[in-house]
C-alpha cells in the first residue's frame, strides 16, 4: 500500500522548509529541553527532558471548562499548514505542533473535525502510514530518515485536542547525539521482542502494553486489522483488570461513539504499538513522602521519553532512576510478571 501524497517536494524538506519558515515568523515557539537518559529497574532506557518554560505555558482547557469555544487549531491553520494530503480529495492535513520541544513535530488531523475518542479509520493508518513512509524514502541518496508516530485518545492518555490527529516526530530530532547514546526508540526495543506470543511484550516494561510488526507493503485493510487487534486486547486488559480492582478505574461513557479506554498508540514502518492508560500521570514524592509535583505522559511513552517541568522533578529523577518504575505503573494496566501475560491476549 503506498498512498500517493502528491507533495511538490520529498516530506523531509517540505517539513523543513515549513518549520524553518514559521518559527522564523514567530508562528511556533520551540522550547529547548535539557535531556539525560534513565533507566528503569529492569533497565530499560527512557529520555528524560526538562524544559523549564513550558511550565509558564497556560495549561489546555478541560472540555468540560465553562468559557468560550476554543478554537479549533486544525480549523484552516494558514501559517502552519504544511499540506493538504493526498492530493486528490484530501482526507487529512499535515500542520506544525505550535508548542514543539522537539525540532520538525508536526502532526496530522483529519480534514474534517472527526473525534480523538472515536475508533480511528482505514484512512487514518493508510495517511498515517503513508507519511512514516515518505519521511523514511526522503531525497535519493541521502541518510534514510525515520518518524516516529503517536496517538493520544482518552482522559487519561494526555489527549489536549478533541479533533482527531497522530502525531510525528523525527526520530533523529528525538536522538540527540551524545545525550541520548543509551537510549533506543521504545517501540523498537518491544518489537526485538524474542516471543513466539502473536503479539509482542518487552518483559522489562512494568505497564501492559502490545505490538504487532507491520508487513514491509501493509495495505489499508490489513493495518486496519492490526489496529482493531491492538485495541481488542488493550481493551480485554482493562476489563480484566476492572474485574480484579472495581474501585480503581471506570470506562468512559460511550455516547455517540465515543470509545471505553483510554490509550496511546505508536506506530513505526515496522511495526504498531498499544498501551491502556488508567491514569494521565503520576505524583512524584520526596523519599518522606511529600509532593514535588506531578509528572504527566502521553503517546511519547511508547517512544521511551517523558519530560518535567520543574527542577526538583529533574534533579530527583536523575539521582533516583527508579522512580520512574512507580510512574510508569502508575499510568497503564499493571503487569501481573515479567513474562508477557500471555492469558490478556
Amino acid at each position: 500500500m503506498r498512498m500517493l501524497l502528491g507533495l511538490s517536494e520529498s516530506l523531509p524538506s517540505l517539513v523543513t522548509a515549513k518549520y524553518t519558515a514559521a518559527k522564523a515568523a514567530q508562528s511556533l515557539t520551540f522550547s529547548p529541553t535539557e535531556l539525560t537518559v534513565v533507566r528503569t529497574s529492569t533497565g530499560v532506557p527512557f529520555q528524560l527532558r526538562y524544559c523549564p518554560s513550558l511550565a509558564k505555558k497556560p495549561a489546555p482547557q478541560k472540555d468540560d471548562a465553562p468559557s468560550t469555544k476554543k478554537r479549533d487549531p486544525f480549523d484552516n491553520p494558514t501559517t502552519l499548514l504544511i499540506a493538504n494530503i493526498p492530493i486528490i480529495n484530501p482526507s487529512h492535513l499535515l500542520v506544525l505542533n505550535k508548542f514543539p520541544i522537539i525540532a520538525e513535530h508536526f502532526i496530522i488531523a483529519t480534514k474534517t473535525n472527526k473525534q480523538q475518542t472515536h475508533v480511528l479509520e482505514q484512512d487514518d493508518l493508510e495517511a498515517t502510514y503513508a507519511c512514516l513512509r515518505a519521511w523514511q524514502d526522503g531525497e535519493p541518496h541521502s541518510k534514510q530518515k525515520r518518524l516516529f508516530a503517536f496517538f493520544n485518545s482518552g482522559q487519561h492518555s494526555g489527549a489536549s485536542q478533541p479533533h482527531r490527529h497522530l502525531q510525528f516526530l523525527p526520530v533523529e530530532s528525538m536522538d540527540d547525539g551524545e545525550q541520548s547514546s543509551r537510549w533506543d526508540l521504545l517501540i523498537d526495543l518491544i518489537l526485538s521482542s524474542d516471543t513466539a506470543s502473536r503479539l509482542l511484550q518487552h518483559p522489562g516494561i512494568p505497564f501492559t502494553h502490545f505490538a504487532t510488526r507491520v508487513p514491509a507493503e501493509p495495505t489499508g485493510p490489513q493495518l486496519l486489522n492490526i489496529y482493531n487487534d491492538l485495541y481488542e486486547s488493550a481493551k480485554r486488559s482493562v476489563d480484566d483488570f476492572i474485574t480484579t480492582n472495581p474501585d480503581s478505574l471506570v470506562v468512559h461513557a460511550t455516547g455517540e461513539g465515543a470509545l471505553p479506554i483510554s490509550y496511546n498508540l505508536a506506530m513505526t514502518t515496522t511495526g504498531m504499538a498499544i498501551c491502556p492508560r488508567k491514569s494521565e500521570g503520576s505524583m512524584l514524592r520526596r523519599d518522606d513522602g511529600t509532593d514535588i509535583g506531578f509528572v504527566a505522559l502521553n503517546g511519547t511513552a511508547l517512544g521511551g521519553t517523558l519530560m518535567v517541568k520543574h527542577q526538583e522533578e529533574w534533579d530527583v529523577l536523575k539521582s533516583q532512576p527508579e522512580k520512574l518504575d512507580s510512574i510508569l505503573e502508575a499510568i497503564g494496566i499493571p503487569r501481573t510478571g515479567q513474562a508477557p501475560l500471555r492469558a490478556q491476549v
